[in-house]
């Protein structure tokens, strides 16, 4: 029988939700489960910024009011790369079979 996993953060985070932290540590920005790492990124990369937490609202993870209050970012950035997340590669350059539609993401 699986074990539910406990929403406990090591000290130091900021809590994005009751299931997501975020840590920032020697210029990297780590996102963590509990304990367990998802994902990291150089603190000055903005598009892995975008691209992560644009895909963890997409998933139902966090909502977009989270993002806002634990970085501080307009909510009309946060939307306007939630709404790009599906027209881009990880990287967040066009996907080449999609027709070129001139639009801010």
């Amino acid at each position: 029988m699986p074990q539910l996993q406990l929403p406990i953060f090591p000290a130091g985070v900021t809590e994005i939700n009751s299931q997501i932290a975020v840590q920032k540590e020697a210029g990297r920005v780590f996102y963590l489960h509990g304990h367990l790492p998802l994902f990291q990124h150089q603190e000055q990369d903005v598009q892995s910024f975008r691209m992560f937490t644009s895909q963890m609202i997409a998933g139902g993870t966090v909502k977009p009011k989270e993002i806002v209050k634990a970085f501080g970012v307009p909510m009309v950035t946060v939307k306007r790369y939630v709404k790009c997340t599906g027209t881009t590669d990880p990287r967040g350059s066009t996907h080449p079979s999609r027709a070129i539609v001139r639009r801010r993401c």
